[in-house]
């Protein structure tokens, strides 16, 4: 039986922005579902997909030729194959701002493109589009960065008799819709397969880079030093690559949503804070398949589990905030007595603090970076939480802030952890019941 189509709760901000925005544009990785979710939204919208070489060849021939014989409504999908077409596009647009008349989607972040900047400031509005998350996973309507926000935690006890978390199978599966429809040594090789399309396809289209394979092997030690803070000179030296070009790779394997690269948190009085980004895989299946990580290395290769799990908190919240306020700011915090905040959200004035913890218990001690970045915000501070594997979630020694089980970040309510294989079942039966189609 085929897997149902997921509903993706970013749906209602596409078609909210294509009611009033001339040129709407669906950025995030390839795989992740942008093509499923376009066709979906307008069924009567022209679809052209720059993938095929005939259509390519024919936008890049004639820029603006091929925009001004588009139909009313069009989508265009991975328009960076083709760069050209956004000055046209500008063109067309000045001369007609109707609502909605390009849909376009994305596998390299055009905001990084001088070309896109330049042409379509003001007359395009961009939405990200992440891996699946595990709400999206569960058809979950229980969204905990509302609930933190809304101040709504709330301690609740349940049996110890309730099975844990499947976390290490989480962490492995990802959020890739194709992999997970695969058994767990086919997922690993549908990864590693997809890194090497990319580099060998995609990294073409938006810089000139000949050592494929230098690209490669940064990209698989960064799957190890994931949710770490970024040392370019260490990252030159064990490669073997000159700083200026393991620079370079970053910045392309940002650009194609592969990684993301978390700022410091600081203010003006703060001067013991360390200013260096974190790096996060926005996938921990790609980081657990290029890092050889699989579920039942859970206990004998903690820490790295460790670094998985606090890089799939970040980017399951980050997605989240896609669908929920897209102005969010994150950030991490760490300062030179070595606190820190694995995830500080901003919103205005208003702050929170985020950490993760591996472990299936908490102390007191657990939340001194709570404490800390609380003390650094003053009158800001809104509370936050520290997610772990256990199942209770319990009241901190910090106003505010709360330790909160990981399946309350996936959707379930505490006390209710399914395994991986009920999860899938679910998803399914309440597919289909949405008729949501296959």
């Amino acid at each position: 039986m085929a897997t149902p189509y997921l509903p993706r709760p970013i749906r209602d901000r596409i078609v909210e922005s294509l009611a009033d925005t001339p040129v709407v544009c669906l950025l995030g990785p390839r795989q992740v579902g942008k093509t499923t979710l376009a066709q979906r939204i307008d069924p009567e919208r022209t679809y052209l997909n720059l993938d095929e070489p005939t259509l390519r060849e024919a936008a890049l021939l004639d820029p603006l030729g091929f925009i001004e014989s588009l139909p009313e409504r069009v989508t265009l999908d991975e328009v960076q194959r083709a760069p050209e077409l956004l000055l046209a596009i500008k063109s067309v647009v000045d001369r007609d701002r109707q609502p909605g008349r390009f849909l376009l989607t994305g596998s390299a972040n055009l905001l990084l493109l001088p070309k896109a900047q330049d042409s379509l400031a003001g007359r395009m509005e961009v939405i990200y589009l992440y891996p699946l998350t595990e709400q999206e996973k569960r058809v979950s309507p229980s969204t905990l960065l509302a609930t933190l926000m809304n101040g709504q935690l709330a301690p609740a006890m349940v049996s110890d008799s309730v099975p844990l978390s499947p976390t290490a199978d989480v962490l492995c599966q990802g959020g890739y819709p194709e992999p997970n429809r695969r058994p767990p040594h086919r997922a690993r090789q549908w990864y590693r397969q997809y890194l090497n399309a990319i580099v060998q396809r995609d990294v073409r289209d938006i810089a000139a880079i000949h050592d494929e394979d230098g690209m490669l092997r940064l990209m698989e030690l960064l799957a190890y030093r994931t949710a770490g803070l970024l040392n370019v000179s260490n990252l030159s030296k064990e490669l073997g690559m000159e700083r200026a070009t393991v620079d370079h790779y970053l910045s392309i394997l940002e650009r194609l949503f592969l990684v993301n690269l978390l700022p410091a948190w600081h203010r003006n009085q703060a001067k013991r804070l360390i200013k260096s980004p974190k790096l996060h895989l926005v996938d921990t299946g790609l980081a657990a398949a290029l890092g050889r990580l699989s579920p039942d290395q859970w206990l004998t290769s903690a820490e790295r589990f460790g670094a998985l799990l606090e890089s799939h908190v970040v980017e399951q919240l980050i997605a989240q905030a896609s669908w929920l306020d897209p102005e969010l700011r994150f950030s991490h915090y760490r300062d030179k007595d070595q606190v820190e905040v694995d995830l500080v959200i901003e919103r205005g004035e208003e702050l929170w603090g985020v950490e993760v913890k591996r472990a299936a218990s908490v102390q007191a001690k657990d939340a001194a970076g709570l404490a800390r970045l609380a003390n650094q915000t003053g009158k800001g501070f809104r509370g936050g939480m520290l997610i772990y594997t256990g199942r209770h979630c319990l009241k901190l020694p910090v106003p505010g802030c709360f330790a909160v089980p990981i399946g309350m970040l996936w959707g379930e309510e505490p006390g209710k952890a399914i395994s991986s294989e009920e999860a899938l079942q679910a998803l399914v039966d309440q597919a289909q019941e949405l008729d949501m189609g296959y």
